[in-house]
């Protein structure tokens, strides 16, 4: 699966538009991690047990756009987008999204 941020794929032609996909995820906070995360502020730097849950978070995110878009026969993603929102307190939404399409 081809997946871009552009409208198009440089060498390659839309033959068929398959419509929009999407993948989400919603991430909620692990208390060991978070105890070590609270740990970090105190020090500074990157805190890692995040950086590493969000990685994974849009990992799934992205494996679900993915899926969706074989399902409709689609072999490339154009326009895809990565958005995050709080839902609640301790957890947030990852949402991938794009334009399925077939290209040749």
């Amino acid at each position: 699966m081809i997946i871009v941020t552009t409208n198009t794929i440089p060498g390659k032609e839309i033959k068929e538009l398959k419509g929009l996909v999407k993948g989400n995820c919603v991430q909620s906070k692990h208390i060991g991690k978070d105890i070590l995360a609270g740990l970090r502020t105190i020090v500074g730097g990157e805190i890692t047990e995040y950086t590493e849950m969000m990685m994974e978070a849009r990992q799934k995110a992205i494996g679900r756009m993915v899926d969706e878009a074989k399902g409709k026969g689609a072999n490339a993603i154009v326009a895809m987008r990565l958005e995050t929102s709080a839902i609640m307190q301790n957890a947030c939404e990852i949402i991938a999204y794009g334009t399925a399409v077939h290209v040749e």
